[in-house]
């Protein structure tokens, strides 16, 4: 039997006369460290992935998954009725257990008798700490000096700086701790950490065995959790070798669905895979797929009685050797003859190596030709050196065939083509390439679609015509010429040459910021339309027209020269006094101080003098904005000369006057706002007079977020709640964006959704709706947030500066959270993450009334009027991660009910 073996058997031995001491010594919580029944999971194993469970506390996914496993199967830790209870404290005893199995020292356990009466300890902890001792993993005087009166050392939670010295210790860098230790950590909070344990924090940092938490703190004498601390001691797997006899690291040189083969210090030695093994990636802190190993890379494999229990990728690059050559000939005796760098090489292959040709199919040696550039791969890890594979790089090719178009890549100039017998060739192309469709001739290639039929001819390796045989849909780009009605276009393609196509009745135009765009509002232009992509039917008809980019011109501030009405002409001249003349036109877009503009108010309104803002190709004015405001932050007011400056983002100051003995202000929340609810910084719009010489509103720019409790479509008007203050609000002025940053309109807008809205004034120029994500707390530390969200996918969340719980109407920091949270995260309107935790109660189910669509439950007392529910179609109602229908609880089942604010969102069944 061997070591591994004979120290799994004497753990389960001691499994069965400790335990109950154990469990009444420890309140059952050592055990998980301690000695106990390890979990066993008998679900199926999926295509992908292993669905083994060692302890049903640790779920997949879980941050420190990788890392218990890995010492569990290693026989570090053990669980305790197949749970790990991973968040719960470590003890000190606990520690110095683990520490222990970790050096793989468990063959020079004692009696225990000696160690020392001061600290006190369980008596199955015994033999640990007194080995500890004498491994001098911890000092009998400090200890004794460290620990109060009447306090268990054994019990006493094991703190952050106490565990960096025990892994220090364990991985023996003391010499390396005690040259650090007049190093400054650069924790916030270095000055919390023991003078005695700062060198130990140190070398721990630096090993990447521990981080600090948020804020650039280290938390000296915060406890450690089970969890923590197998990542700890996992990590610090990296920087010394137990020795432990049931821990193999090779190279992988045969792997089948069931069996794993390892090349190990000169031998080799075969695992059996199950639905028990378990796979990860040295840089993976969660489970990966099978589908990671590969032929001939580094792979670390944990056996547990021939079985591969831990199996992780060290290195994912493949240990060959690759050398290219030209083949000269295939000589007898499985042997090819190349030349390389001028020298004849021979190489001798066998029965397991394998030929591709130069698209990655398997041929045999006598498909190969002469002169051909092949490459041969080589494993590195044997005296032989075999080759492994022998890959064609080039040949000479000349066909002609049918097949369907699988992929092409426009920078590398190849077409992937699958012929009619099944094989797949890429060939390139070059722009001598011809390329047919309805007997007209494409611009290149990119207009192909995958799953096109064609026919095709090959010449010294490149495609010299491809033909498509059947209608396709395809897309170009091009430059927007003109636009004839609702039915022809015309654009100038990517080789220059104009083409005219007609249009579907209605295609669909996309244009980022324009929600329901239509052909009008296109700019078609000889000078410089729109960048275009054109999506085009088999019969030839534009079904889509997607804006990819405009090339229009703009001037600010320039003043009015002189505006011809009947010609629509227009001079203006700028700050430089270099005059300019534009022409307008019905698709001129214009602005000005009215909430249904149109060309003729404009026109009234481009008097001598009068400023305004353009934007134009050539002479042709695209848009043309009567300046009305000012956009900037407020700087201050000068009372004495009545005017208002404020800060452009160009950093000019403009100096505005105003009428009276006040400016007018508008601000959103506050009714007749003065000067002293201004402040510098403050974004603001100043609203100017009709004569453009004087201030006539100073807006304040803000931006609030709402839940939307009613929507009118037909005057655009939303009733919205923020901080429990209910509000109505027109946007009829104001550009609507979904949560994805696509416009909408008033109508996709829903009872419910949580909106960002901002105003200028008290008037609505931007609406946003904000994604909200609900779920439990799957993993928190001081960098992210992992949550799983109600529909079984996980969203991760970055934990930065600024972060912001609410939890029972108290807002504190991120590390408040905990993974029995149920959450919303959103962002807030500054940008800033805000997570609020879900309110709970726990009751037991009474009835469910079909008719009303009613949860009744149990009253916890008489005075408990909350106890009736109305159920919608969007709680989520479920049993750990099944998904369960308000019909299926019955009377009397347990469960808990989370609310955001009012709002019933989840019921979870026990």
């Amino acid at each position: 039997m061997s070591s591994y073996k004979r120290k799994f058997q004497r753990n389960m031995n001691k499994a069965v006369s400790t335990m109950l001491v154990t469990a009444l010594c420890l309140g059952g919580g050592a055990a998980a460290f301690a000695d106990g029944v390890q979990g066993e999971a008998s679900q199926s194993q999926t295509q992908n992935t292993s669905s083994f469970q060692l302890f049903s506390d640790v779920k997949s996914g879980f941050w420190a998954e990788k890392h218990i496993y890995k010492l569990a199967s290693e026989g570090i830790i053990l669980g305790d009725a197949g749970k790990f209870r991973p968040g719960d404290s470590v003890t000190q005893q606990e520690a110095i257990t683990m520490a222990i199995r970790f050096m793989n020292l468990d063959s020079k356990l004692g009696s225990g008798e000696n160690t020392p009466k001061e600290l006190v300890v369980g008596n199955y902890f015994k033999p640990y700490v007194e080995l500890a001792l004498q491994q001098k993993l911890i000092d009998k005087t400090e200890e004794i000096t460290s620990t109060k009166e009447k306090e268990e050392w054994g019990k006493k939670p094991a703190s952050r700086e106490w565990i960096a010295k025990i892994l220090v210790r364990a991985l023996d860098k003391e010499a390396e701790a005690k040259a650090a230790a007049g190093t400054s950590t650069g924790f916030a909070d270095e000055s919390s950490i023991s003078a005695s344990a700062r060198g130990y924090v140190n070398v721990a940092v630096q090993l990447d065995l521990t981080k600090g938490v948020e804020g650039n703190k280290f938390d000296p004498r915060g406890n450690v959790t089970r969890a923590q601390l197998a990542t700890f001691f996992s990590r610090g797997g990296d920087h010394v070798n137990p020795g432990y006899d049931n821990v193999y690291e090779g190279i992988v040189t045969s792997l089948k669905d069931d069996s794993l083969t390892l090349f190990v210090n000169g031998t080799t030695r075969t695992f059996k895979l199950d639905n028990r093994s378990v796979y990860f990636t040295k840089d993976s802190e969660t489970s990966v797929s099978k589908a990671a190993l590969q032929l001939y890379t580094k792979v670390l494999v944990v056996d547990k009685i021939g079985s591969a229990a831990y199996v992780e990728v060290r290195d994912a690059s493949q240990q060959l050797e690759k050398t290219e050559g030209t083949l000269l000939r295939v000589l007898s005796g499985n042997r090819l003859l190349l030349l390389v760098n001028n020298d004849s090489v021979t190489y001798t292959y066998d029965n397991n190596t394998m030929f591709l040709d130069q698209n990655g199919n398997n041929i045999g040696a006598d498909n190969l030709t002469p002169d051909s550039t092949v490459e041969i791969q080589r494993e590195t890890f044997t005296a032989e050196k075999k080759p492994i594979i022998v890959q064609v790089k080039s040949a000479i090719v000349n066909k002609s065939g049918s097949g369907v178009v699988e992929d092409f890549d426009l920078t590398k100039k190849t077409i992937k083509i699958k012929e009619a017998s099944g094989l797949e060739e890429t060939f390139k192309y070059d722009d001598n390439t011809i390329v047919l469709y309805q007997d007209q001739l494409l611009n290149n290639p990119g207009e192909l679609q995958k799953g096109a039929a064609v026919e095709f001819t090959v010449k010294n390796n490149v495609l010299t015509k491809i033909e498509v045989t059947q209608g396709i849909e395809r897309t170009v780009t091009g430059t927007l010429l003109s636009i004839e009605g609702k039915s022809l276009i015309s654009f100038m393609n990517t080789n220059g040459k104009d083409e005219i196509k007609r249009l579907v009745e209605k295609p669909l135009i996309v244009i980022n910021g324009i929600a329901d765009a239509t052909l009008d509002d296109l700019i078609a232009d000889v000078k410089g339309g729109d960048k275009v992509k054109l999506t085009i039917n088999p019969e030839e008809q534009v079904t889509k027209i997607e804006v990819t980019g405009r090339q229009s011109e703009s001037v600010s501030a320039v003043s009015v020269v002189k505006y011809e009405p009947k010609l629509k002409a227009l001079m203006v001249v700028d700050s430089a006094k270099k005059v300019h003349a534009f022409t307008l036109d019905e698709k001129t877009k214009v602005e000005y101080n009215s909430a249904t503009p149109t060309l003729a108010g404009a026109e009234a309104l481009l008097t001598e003098g009068r400023k305004i803002n353009l934007t134009y190709i050539g002479d042709r004015v695209l848009s043309l904005q009567v300046i009305y405001k000012y956009d900037g932050t407020y700087v201050s007011t000068d009372t004495s000369k009545k005017q208002v400056t404020i800060l452009q983002a160009d950093g000019t100051k403009i100096d505005v006057p105003y009428q009276g003995t006040a400016p007018s202000i508008s601000m959103y929340g506050k009714s007749n706002p003065g000067l002293s609810d201004l402040k510098a910084g403050d974004p603001v719009t100043v609203i100017l007079s009709a004569n453009q010489d004087a201030l006539q509103t100073l807006a304040v720019k803000k931006t609030v977020q709402f839940e939307i409790t009613n929507v009118t479509t037909s005057n655009s008007r939303i009733r919205a709640v923020a901080n429990g203050i209910s509000d109505e609000f027109y946007v009829d002025q104001a550009t609507l964006f979904g949560d994805n940053g696509i416009a909408i309109k008033i109508n996709d807008l829903k009872v419910g959704q949580t909106i960002n809205v901002s105003f200028s004034g008290r008037t609505a120029t931007s609406l946003q709706v904000v994604k909200l994500s609900l779920g439990k707390v799957d993993q928190v530390d001081g960098s992210v947030l992992k949550l799983k969200k109600f529909d079984g996918t996980s969203e991760t969340f970055p934990l930065g500066s600024g972060v912001k719980v609410v939890r029972n109407g108290v807002v504190s920091s991120s590390s408040s959270l905990n993974t029995s949270d149920h959450v919303e995260v959103r962002k807030d309107t500054d940008g800033s993450l805000l997570v609020k935790v879900l309110s709970s109660m726990e009751r037991q189910v009474s009835r469910y009334n079909t008719l009303t669509s009613e949860l009744s439950v149990l009253r916890s007392s008489v005075a408990d009027n909350n106890y009736r529910f109305s159920i919608t179609d969007d709680i989520y109602i479920h049993q750990g991660d099944t998904t369960l229908s308000v019909q299926s609880l019955k009377e009397n089942d347990k469960i808990v009910l989370y609310f955001n604010g009012d709002k019933l969102i989840e019921i979870e069944k026990q």
